[in-house]
């Protein structure tokens, strides 16, 4: 297992950390998975034996159950993990119940900790924007709880571009704990995070962490062109996270994933997997699974390495267009570009 520095901090992560949004099976994370105490201590054993050394969950995945259920399968082995969670959604009734005011992420982290049965949470993650608190009151907030021993690091997740910059901007303003990561949305199903938040993680030394790098399973090969999704299939159904804006571009895109898996003798997931690994930036893919065959297999990614050809038939393959002001840029800037430019324009010059 390869570990990368997480952004400028000093913390080293696997290059796969293990999702856990399938623990607990409650309410809408019900149609996500069910894995059970018994099954998650399987997975978590086997994630620790490959080397994986950071787990990911967050406080709203089945109302908190997830993380009760984190906390009893590390009980003993603490020590030998890194556990990242998120605090931002609604946890109950209450106008306090949600977002990012020092009420809500200091009543969270005290609730993640009980959870979580432990004295310290490794990366705490705001889970994504909140427009009507102040940043400075959240980036106190985390700073409060840095301060106290509770939390060691702090990134943010689902943030916009500028959303991001303004944090890390008061941030250093206040001397408040900069961000050192970002959980995002990545995946060759759609590259959006390539115009704003790439370039942004480049530019500012931190560290990516990609959510659903699968595209929540249509880049698995399952779902193929003029084929019916598989049997008790959530994807292209009425669930849409991700959406899916151009299937045939989908389409075209696991094609060539088949085609290189067949070639390897491995599987569509597994390129798809190795190919996010070597995209800038990227520390780590977060992922997980509804059986232990799908956690090997994700597992075994770690170990792939794509050739620039095949690297390049899937750049072609899943490209989206250049909006504006990037094709503007490429076109008469190409003289002055910075490396976090050429994560995207690189390849248009």
């Amino acid at each position: 297992m390869e570990y990368r520095q997480l952004g400028r901090s000093g913390l080293r992560v696997s290059v796969l950390t293990m999702g856990t949004m399938t623990f607990g099976g409650t309410g809408k994370f019900a149609v996500v998975g069910d894995t059970g105490v018994a099954e998650a201590r399987r997975q978590v054993d086997r994630c620790l034996d490959a080397g994986v050394n950071l787990i990911d969950t967050a406080d709203v995945y089945s109302g908190g159950l997830s993380e009760e259920i984190v906390g009893e399968v590390l009980e003993g082995r603490r020590d030998d993990v890194l556990i990242a969670t998120k605090v931002r959604m609604a946890m109950g009734p209450g106008p306090n119940d949600a977002g990012l005011s020092r009420h809500h992420i200091v009543a969270g982290c005290e609730a993640s900790l009980r959870r979580l049965r432990t004295d310290h949470i490794d990366l705490y993650q705001v889970h994504e924007w909140d427009g009507q608190t102040p940043l400075e009151e959240t980036l106190e907030a985390l700073d409060q709880l840095v301060r106290q021993g509770k939390v060691r690091y702090v990134g943010a997740s689902n943030y916009a571009g500028w959303q991001l910059m303004k944090a890390l901007g008061i941030a250093d303003r206040t001397g408040t704990p900069r961000f050192v990561s970002q959980q995002i949305y990545y995946s060759l199903q759609a590259r959006d995070a390539e115009y704003e938040l790439i370039p942004a993680a480049v530019d500012q030394g931190l560290g990516v962490l990609v959510w659903s790098p699968l595209a929540g399973g249509l880049l698995s090969g399952r779902y193929r062109r003029d084929q019916r999704p598989p049997a008790g299939s959530r994807q292209l159904t009425d669930w849409n996270e991700p959406p899916v804006h151009d299937r045939e571009r989908l389409y075209d895109t696991v094609e060539v994933l088949v085609s290189i898996g067949r070639d390897r003798g491995v599987s569509a997931a597994r390129v798809a997997l190795a190919y996010l690994l070597g995209r800038p930036a990227v520390t780590t893919l977060v992922v997980g699974a509804r059986t232990e065959e799908q956690l090997a297999d994700n597992l075994a990614a770690a170990d792939l390495e794509l050739t620039a050809e095949e690297r390049a038939r899937l750049d072609e393959a899943s490209a989206q267009p250049l909006l504006y002001p990037y094709w503007h840029q490429a076109k008469t800037s190409g003289d002055r570009l910075s490396p976090a430019d050429l994560t995207l324009l690189g390849r248009h010059l």
